[in-house]
């Protein structure tokens, strides 16, 4: 069902998607930055460009709720998750107040709840613009335009969702010298951090493991996002692997990679096939383990530990095992 939009001036403008909702994503005059896009659950302002965009798994936000006399102890809301930084221009006449209205529409409608709203230096604090725009984790590198100026205004909006709680920040400037208004936005969805991605194991616990199941899974193995060359950072994990074979010359095992289910299936097979041989090269070439006690298998995403649902059971289940032979 789309989402009923109420605007200032009577059309639509901007619009909160997603959670049951639906609406358009009007497209932007002029090309946006590559690789950006607009937040699944915020369009733009009809004709905005995405001048600048930053998005991280897991990060820290720092929003302010309240005005900024001063930066050097400014009094604001530290929050923790997935957080998506976008810059967007608007070229032409288009005033402050009528962009905000248009997103406060927005967001009401969307269920979301104003924490903070202010206007110019007078409700906003002296140095609430300098603090955004150059201050902390509030501010996105590069993010484009940024108007000094008193003509700016700014929301802080929650929205409680069963994942967890979703904050918008808005900072809307003018900029009349160059005929633009710009828009700084932060979408932070809070969540549990993902744990589990590092793990001290030894070749003592990797032993007792195998001889008790059979297998261990490695998590300390690591590779980049669709390739196949082992990372430095993995000598840690290499050698206590190398350790379990050295002490137990008799011992042959399966190197098995895994991966989680992004992507199709014969993609992840021949990845986690190929990450698998990588390993195997890696104790044959620099631990000079014999290459008849070490067979590589990829097995892609067939046999998950965790559900591939979210990032933490994705994570558990991107991974190296060694299976007793």
């Amino acid at each position: 069902m789309k989402n009923r939009i109420v605007d200032v001036r009577a059309r639509v403008a901007v619009s909160v998607l997603g959670l049951g909702l639906a609406g358009s994503v009007l497209a932007a005059s002029l090309p946006d930055e590559p690789g950006s896009k607009d937040h699944p659950m915020l369009t733009r302002f009809a004709g905005a460009q995405i001048r600048a965009y930053q998005q991280v798994d897991y990060d820290e936000a720092i929003l302010p709720n309240q005005p900024i006399a001063t930066n050097h102890s400014p009094k604001t809301l530290a929050l923790e998750g997935k957080i998506t930084r976008i810059a967007y221009r608007i070229p032409g006449q288009k005033s402050v107040l009528e962009i905000s209205r248009n997103y406060e529409a927005a967001l009401q409608n969307g269920g979301f709840q104003t924490l903070f709203s202010c206007k110019g230096n007078d409700q906003c604090g002296p140095e609430f613009q300098s603090y955004v725009i150059n201050g902390g984790k509030v501010r996105l590198a590069g993010q484009g335009d940024a108007a000094f100026n008193d003509g700016f205004r700014a929301i802080l909006a929650k929205k409680a969702t069963p994942k967890g709680d979703v904050y918008v920040f808005l900072d809307i400037m003018s900029d009349p010298s160059n005929n633009l208004s710009a828009i700084y936005q932060q979408v932070v969805e809070t969540k549990a951090m993902q744990t589990g991605q590092v793990s001290v194991i030894d070749a003592k616990t990797m032993q007792t493991s195998i001889a008790s199941t059979g297998k261990v899974a490695i998590y300390g193995v690591y590779f980049d996002t669709d390739k196949a060359e082992v990372k430095t950072e993995s000598k840690p994990a290499l050698d206590e692997m190398a350790k379990l074979l050295k002490a137990d010359p008799k011992l042959k095992v399966y190197i098995v990679g895994h991966t989680d289910n992004q992507g199709a299936l014969a993609r992840n097979l021949d990845l986690s096939q190929k990450r698998a041989d990588a390993v195997v090269q890696a104790l044959t070439a620099s631990y000079k383990i014999p290459a008849a006690r070490l067979t590589a298998k990829g097995v892609g995403s067939l046999s998950p530990v965790a559900s591939n649902d979210d990032d933490a059971g994705r994570g558990k289940n991107r991974r190296v095992e060694l299976v007793k032979q």
